[in-house]
């Protein structure tokens, strides 16, 4: 499966490669359950994406039992970890009532809906929330038709793609998912969905059923562990992206909008026409927060100075977009594939390294730094100087 969130930065053509520190985000999940924040629990879940070693989830109890924040992967191996740092401090899963996910990427979205067919939680997030598995439900599930006109805009078929992760059949190729760029975006491949049907159908069944039970609105209020907390919708690293702030405690639930020390995938695939420009909007959204304390990412270790980590991404963009101009003076005219070889190093040359220059391309567009035509599907793009 792809990583979803970041890649590595191929320096600029004259730059100097200083050491490069230990990503937080890349450790291995680590079985101790630890309290990060008042009445706040951190559990870490293995994940196997290049780039990521955990994701933290977070538990918070009330009188009803517990809900938890970004439960992982659906797997097996994945949910019995869940399990297991449950039952570490006294928590048996029939507990969890609620279950938050910040946005629709599979290891946050992943076990939520193994939870609510396991035991009946309620599923949260923001109003937009939607993944490419979308539209199944509980009761149709069971009855798919291959047939059924549910292909996605980027040529993906959740129908097709259900049939054959429920089904026993051979799995031939499935007609490549479309990107607006005029790329392929190659998941889910026949070898994925093999590695799927091995999961238990309890498994599969959560991964094709997270639909929220509860969707929520930008400034809304969301009522978890006793107290109030604020949904805060941040797109750009997904366009459905929710962090949660607790003004009493000062508490940011960040997810994946501010990691401590990767700078979060921005997806040229959302449906906002500039998600770069989204995304560094929802940065300023989050540092002009008063009063936070604690930030709980969902990678990485906790951290306090928000406000500094968000300077540094902001710095981070600002840089790319120059360096985006500098290759565009070495290579002239050239489609989003090519500036995507430039920009990264080889190692991350895909899909995702196109989304985000493209992100960054069409912000440069759309502020009259760079012009856009089409060589039949592919988009190629000059940059002002």
């Amino acid at each position: 499966m792809a990583d979803p969130h970041a890649h590595d930065h191929a320096p600029a053509p004259t730059a100097t490669l200083a050491p490069r520190p230990e990503k937080q985000e890349k450790l291995p999940a680590s079985e101790e359950v630890t309290e990060v924040a008042p009445g706040v629990l951190r559990l870490q879940l293995p994940i196997s994406l290049p780039g990521l070693g955990h994701v933290n989830c977070y538990a918070l109890e009330d009188e009803r039992g517990w809900a938890l924040v970004d439960p992982g992967l659906p797997s097996p191996d994945e949910f019995d970890a869940l399990v297991m740092r449950l039952a570490s401090i006294g928590v048996p899963v029939a507990r969890v009532h609620t279950v938050v996910v910040t946005h629709s990427h599979p290891d946050h979205f992943g076990g939520a809906g193994r939870l609510r067919i396991l035991c009946g939680a309620e599923i949260i997030a923001h109003r937009s929330f939607r993944t490419i598995f979308d539209p199944f439900d509980d009761d149709s599930i069971e009855l798919l038709d291959a047939n059924a006109p549910r292909i996605n805009d980027d040529g993906f078929d959740p129908v097709l793609f259900g049939k054959y992760l429920l089904g026993n059949d051979d799995i031939p190729e499935l007609p490549a998912r479309r990107s607006p760029w005029g790329g392929v975006i190659p998941f889910p491949t026949p070898a994925e969905i093999m590695g799927m049907r091995s999961w238990d159908g309890l498994a599969k069944r959560g991964f094709l059923t997270p639909q929220p039970t509860a969707r929520v609105d930008d400034a809304q209020i969301v009522r978890l562990a006793r107290r109030d907390w604020v949904a805060v919708h941040t797109p750009g690293h997904t366009g459905d992206h929710l962090c949660l702030f607790d003004p009493a405690e000062g508490i940011l639930l960040s997810g994946d909008h501010v990691l401590p020390t990767i700078t979060p995938h921005i997806s040229g695939m959302a449906a906002s026409k500039d998600s770069l420009a989204d995304y560094v909007a929802a940065l300023d959204k989050v540092a002009a927060l008063e009063g936070v304390r604690y930030v709980l990412p969902a990678h990485g270790h906790p951290f306090v100075d928000l406000a500094g980590r968000v300077e540094a991404i902001q710095r981070h963009h600002h840089e790319r977009l120059d360096l985006v101009s500098d290759i565009a003076a070495q290579i002239g005219e050239a489609d989003v594939i090519e500036f995507s070889r430039h920009l990264f190093q080889e190692r991350s040359w895909g899909a995702m390294a196109e989304s985000e220059t493209y992100a960054h391309l069409e912000h440069l567009r759309l502020t009259g730094q760079a012009t856009m035509a089409r060589d039949g599907d592919r988009k190629r793009y000059r940059i002002s100087r």
